[in-house]
């Protein structure tokens, strides 16, 4: 795409992000863009913008020759990832806030992307307005990325916001963020970890070149999270947030997973709060950098895929340098982490799963225990998934290996155990 050719777009969806795209392309004439076509599923609907713009057949805009462009912002990923890949086939630039369906087919979207020479850009489908994509892309394009840990879904940060700072019950937390709208009427994809697990398995590959497929990362939400929890996490000076977690170990491999955490009061992510999303980068000679922004909404989203937008007029593409021109990163399940386990009843943790029990309490009003396990017992198990189970780790939590003979060994059966 020529610099001076004019950008022709086509939109499948008009929603909040949809809209909210449409508003602030209107409010960027220098952009030279335009929207030819708008494809939406109820075309009697009462928008605001002119009727002759919208359509409710696809083909319309896929199958138009002027249309150079074609923006996706819907919900469902099995549509969205037809209307992407006919796009592309047509050789049709695309720029897509889909996470789902981005989780679901990034090696094939790649094959796309390369057989048809087109770009695929999608930084609105992780942190609405933070630029994380780009930044991995090009700020860390080497192999001196240590760790990338980060907060990226909105509604469980706003939920766990509200428990710390209205004690609120987590009922009552997660009523107040649908009717705030920052969770939908069935929160299950945000409340559950799904949301924050889609977008950390396509940044790893923008992190450490690793294309992990969902089903080999280990991950939770917060529906088990209780007030409680977050007393005990008050007392050590921590807050909790849902975290998206990558380190590089010492071998190589890289550590991954999306669970919740103590977070100490001095971090970077304690400050991320309500809606926001933060996004903490280490390497190996800039430190630490954090990155900060809303990571939900009508304009947050929409400026993202405006510089998406943007961007195609420069020839811009992920070159995928990690995965491509360096030796791609592997998963690693052999390491071990400290965690906190909130239950309701002994039989429900293994003990014998555990290196070493270092903390424990029970009593009539609160259970937990602090422990080291082994990452690959988690990996295989369910248990910390239950009801009345609640799994935190550690403010520090990866230890890469354990010299056993110093271990403290402590059993269950001195905490009371007697089952």
């Amino acid at each position: 795409m020529e610099t001076d050719k004019k950008l022709v777009l086509g939109l499948f969806g008009f929603g909040v992000v949809g809209e909210g795209v449409y508003s602030v392309l209107g409010k960027t004439p220098s952009l030279e863009a335009t929207v030819r076509k708008v494809c939406i599923k109820n075309i009697g609907k009462k928008r605001n913008a002119p009727k002759e713009l919208f359509t409710d057949q696809a083909d319309v805009l896929l199958n138009d020759p002027e249309i150079n462009v074609i923006v996706e912002m819907i919900d469902d990923a099995d549509a969205a990832f037809r209307i992407v890949s006919t796009a592309m086939n047509n050789g049709k630039h695309v720029v897509s806030a889909s996470k789902k369906m981005i989780a679901e087919h990034l090696p094939e979207l790649l094959e796309l992307q390369r057989s048809n020479k087109v770009s695929f850009l999608y930084e609105a489908a992780c942190c609405a307005s933070i630029p994380v994509i780009r930044n991995l892309e090009e700020y860390y394009d080497n192999d001196l990325l240590h760790s990338i840990h980060a907060v990226v879904n909105g509604s469980t940060n706003f939920i766990l916001t509200r428990i710390f700072e209205d004690k609120l019950p987590f009922k009552d937390a997660l009523l107040l963020a649908q009717q705030l709208g920052f969770a939908e009427s069935n929160p299950t994809l945000d409340v559950e970890g799904y949301d924050a697990l889609n977008k950390w398995s396509f940044l790893l590959t923008h992190a450490y070149g690793i294309l992990p497929g969902r089903e080999r990362l280990v991950f939770t939400g917060i529906q088990n999270v209780n007030e409680l929890d977050a007393g005990v996490a008050a007392k050590k000076d921590c807050v909790i947030r849902l975290t998206a977690f990558a380190k590089k170990l010492n071998n190589g491999k890289v550590a991954a997973f999306v669970l919740p955490k103590f977070v100490k009061q001095d971090d970077l992510l304690a400050f991320v709060k309500n809606e926001y999303n933060g996004v903490v980068v280490e390497s190996s000679f800039a430190d630490k950098q954090f990155f900060y922004g809303k990571g939900a909404g009508s304009y947050p989203t929409a400026s993202a895929v405006l510089s998406d937008i943007s961007a195609l007029r420069y020839h811009y593409k992920y070159e995928y340098k990690k995965l491509y021109y360096h030796t791609p990163g592997e998963l690693s399940n052999d390491f071990y982490l400290k965690v906190y386990v909130g239950f309701t009843e002994w039989k429900q943790v293994p003990k014998n799963d555990f290196e070493s029990i270092e903390e424990w309490h029970s009593n009539d009003r609160v259970n937990y225990l602090v422990g080291i396990i082994h990452f690959d017992k988690l990996r295989k198990s369910t248990w910390w998934k239950e009801d009345g189970v609640s799994l935190i780790v550690d403010a520090d939590p990866l230890i890469e290996s354990l010299d056993v003979t110093r271990l403290k060994k402590r059993s269950l059966e001195l905490a009371g155990y007697n089952g």
